[in-house]
C-alpha cells in the first residue's frame, strides 16, 4: 500500500487566508465590474482585472504582495465610488 503524501507545494496556514483574502478581492472586483452600464467598458475592465491578478498569481514575497493587495483594493473602492457617483 502506497503511502500518501502531501502536494509539494502545501500552503502555510498565512498563505492560504492571504490567498482567500486575494481570491474574495478578485470575485468583489469582478462583480463591481459588472455593474458598469457600457458594455464595452465592462469588458475593457474585466479583461484587465483578469490578466492582472493572472499576471501575478505566482508571486511570492509577501510584502509585494501586501503591496498588490492594497493597491488592488484602492482601485475597486474608487471604481464602486463612481458607480455609486454614476447612480446619482
Amino acid at each position: 500500500m502506497a503511502s500518501a503524501s502531501l502536494p509539494p507545494t502545501v500552503l502555510s496556514l498565512k498563505q492560504f487566508l492571504h490567498r482567500q483574502k486575494v481570491l474574495g478581492l478578485y470575485r468583489n472586483t469582478l462583480r463591481t465590474i459588472q455593474q458598469i452600464p457600457d458594455e464595452v467598458d465592462r469588458k475593457y475592465l474585466r479583461d484587465w482585472a483578469r490578466e492582472a491578478f493572472k499576471s501575478n498569481k505566482n508571486a511570492t514575497d509577501q510584502d509585494a504582495i501586501r503591496i498588490m493587495f492594497t493597491q488592488a483594493k484602492h482601485h475597486m473602492e474608487e471604481l464602486q465610488k463612481s458607480l455609486a457617483l454614476a447612480k446619482g
